[in-house]
């Protein structure tokens, strides 16, 4: 039900950024959707990667501030009103969407969420008609 998710902090200076980007690419992991967030000093680069623990276990050991997290991943239908149904569903159970984020490819359309509570929020999810992904699906 849940995807783990990668967020790295990371000082906001030149280079950082390709940096761990360069440790996710040595170690042949693929990055699968990313969002980068930022302040005058740092930043927070949340991604899904096909290998999260590895992916942590690397970067931590290269000097990175690592973590994993637990996000929901919904299947989104390309269609008007899609996003709207999602907040919606989440939104009626009195929750609040932390942040959320979009993952497209040729095979996949998501949008990783961050809900105050991801077991209540997956719940109306499912209930609500929508699906989500597994890790398993998300990693593969």
């Amino acid at each position: 039900m849940f995807v783990k998710q990668l967020s790295v902090f990371i000082e906001n200076r030149e280079g950082r950024l390709e940096q761990v980007t360069d440790v996710i690419r040595k170690e042949n992991i693929n990055i699968l959707s990313a969002n980068m967030a930022d302040t005058t000093e740092y930043g927070v680069l949340r991604m899904v990667v096909s290998d999260p623990v590895r992916a942590r276990a690397a970067l931590v050991e290269k000097g990175f501030s690592a973590m994993l997290t637990d996000v929901l991943a919904v299947k989104l239908v390309d269609q008007v009103g899609e996003l709207h149904r999602l907040t919606h569903i989440i939104c009626s159970q009195g929750l609040n969407i932390e942040y959320m984020y979009a993952l497209a490819s040729k095979d996949r359309r998501a949008m990783m969420v961050k809900a105050s509570d991801g077991e209540t929020a997956a719940k109306a999810i499912l209930e609500g008609g929508m699906e989500l992904y597994s890790n398993e699906e998300m990693c593969r």
